[in-house]
């Protein structure tokens, strides 16, 4: 949520239109880089690199049993109904459904924020004072400041936005983890020891309880995303055989992504003293101090922190722009939630969000351990998203029975087996979502559960719940294809 850095899809009337005028106009391998700037993100790093050489492990087991079915089955959908998750879950199960699942892609944002600006507040104090990464009230602050100021740009509708992901890959992902991983060789090349266990002994997580293996499901937010431009599908030339192609692509550009900065982390920082907000810039500070170019530190932070605010400025407006367009015409929130600004921007929302966000930012000031808060909202963030594809496979599944001779520009193969696989998959990473990591020490188990449980629950059924028990027919108060304004904000 990558480390996602792209916005929730929202409907685009004159982009699908502008797609049938002049098909086939991409390639398999620009889909698959695109896919790769939608999913790859160096934030999620630090979370793997506490397990050493059985991160290579943790990686590749939700990529095969979560990455590909998402990729596979969200290509069919989006080539035989376009409007997104919304329309793919309203058409195979039901509206109520379709709007709890653009809800949760909107929701799980409200948590997204506060942990992805958490990992800048840290990178930032690695500028100023590295004490700082780990002091509460300086994180909750950051995130405020920041948060607010996003809501200010997004606000003027600033078209500039709308490519703000792809640069990030290149500035915030690819040249600084492959500075940290040539760097990594290096350290070991002369000789010196990793922190981290690297034979093969250390292929798989150490088994000390369920909670050994927690982390994981931080895997499925990095892997999030590929539903985002699955849209694109029918504008390859051949559809059948291209997607596969690059998908595949995507797949390995990912791993290699998400997994050779993760090992070079273990190598240089040991796991006890991995910050899971900072542990990216430590790893840096670490190289960088041992090659004598401790100037480049600045460097990387400021590299670390443009992308990750490009992301959250790409992400701000998206999936609110989305849930604005469903309630339009729908009318699922109150109209006040509905209101535009005078750029055509839905600041209702999405100041609504901040005084919320606000409020979970605060718990980084009371709450000691600010890798525990950014693990706990984290898994928040994933809880509530796999909602989305638990809703996603279900519906894949019965559009299959209900309307197989539908127009398909690209059918999944073994539908139903990629679907049950994504699905136990799903489930399971909300079950161990549930148990908190070791790292968490001696905390109470029953107290994290109830937490994650709460966030879950409110956030994920009761909100959507209630503005579907209470809706009014006043509340539609517009059709999103006749407004001027509703078009998605991204390209």
């Amino acid at each position: 949520m990558s480390s996602i850095d792209t916005p929730a899809e929202v409907p685009r009337p004159r982009a699908a239109a502008a797609g049938a005028a002049a098909p086939n106009t991409m390639t398999w391998v620009t889909l698959a880089l695109m896919t790769t700037a939608s999913v790859a993100s160096l934030r999620a790093a630090p979370t793997m690199a506490v397990y050493g050489l059985a991160c290579v492990f943790l990686y590749l087991v939700p990529a095969i049993v979560f990455l590909l079915p998402t990729a596979l089955v969200s290509a069919e959908l989006a080539s035989g109904w376009n409007g997104g998750v919304y329309r793919w879950v309203s058409e195979g199960l039901s509206k109520p459904l379709g709007f709890l699942a653009v809800w949760c892609q909107f929701a799980m944002t409200i948590f997204y924020y506060p942990s992805l600006l958490a990992f800048v507040a840290s990178t930032i104090a690695y500028v100023i004072d590295p004490s700082l990464a780990s002091n509460g009230v300086y994180t909750a602050i950051v995130i405020m400041v920041l948060y607010w100021t996003g809501v200010w740009v997004s606000s003027r509708g600033t078209k500039a936005l709308a490519g703000l992901s792809s640069w990030g890959l290149v500035i915030g992902t690819l040249v600084p983890g492959t500075i940290l991983v040539v760097l990594g060789m290096i350290f070991l090349g002369q000789g010196n020891p990793s922190a981290a266990p690297m034979n093969a002994d250390h292929l798989l997580p150490q088994w000390t309880g369920l909670a050994s293996l927690v982390l994981i499901v931080n895997n499925f937010l990095s892997y999030s995303g590929m539903e985002m431009n699955a849209v694109h599908v029918s504008s390859l030339k051949n559809p059948g055989k291209e997607y596969p192609k690059s998908m595949f692509l995507a797949v390995c550009l990912v791993l290699l992504i998400f997994i050779l900065p993760a090992l070079a982390i273990s190598w240089v920082v040991p796991a006890d003293q991995l910050s899971l907000t900072a542990g990216v810039m430590q790893a840096f500070d670490a190289f960088f101090s041992y090659f004598d170019i401790g100037w480049m530190t600045p460097i990387a932070a400021v590299m670390l922190i443009s992308a990750s605010l490009a992301g959250m400025l790409t992400w701000l407006a998206g999936p609110s722009k989305g849930l604005l367009e469903i309630s339009r015409s729908e009318g699922y929130l109150p109209p006040f939630l509905q209101q535009l600004n005078k750029f055509g921007v839905q600041q209702n929302i999405l100041v609504t969000q901040g005084v919320v966000t606000s409020i979970i930012a605060l718990m980084y000031a009371l709450i000691p351990n600010v890798s525990s808060v950014y693990w706990i909202f984290s898994t928040i963030t994933t809880q509530v998203y796999l909602i989305v594809y638990l809703l996603m496979f279900a519906a894949a599944m019965r559009l299959r029975k209900t309307h197989p001779d539908h127009p398909r520009g690209y059918r999944a193969p073994a539908l139903g087996l990629i679907c049950t696989v994504g699905l136990l998959a799903s489930l399971a990473a909300l079950a161990i979502g549930f148990v908190p990591p070791s790292q968490f020490g001696g905390g109470s188990v029953w107290a994290y559960a109830l937490f994650i449980g709460s966030g879950l629950l409110v956030l994920g059924f009761l909100i959507p719940w209630a503005f579907l028990k209470f809706r009014k027919p006043s509340w539609r108060t517009a059709a999103a294809s006749s407004d001027p304004t509703a078009e998605g904000d991204r390209s």
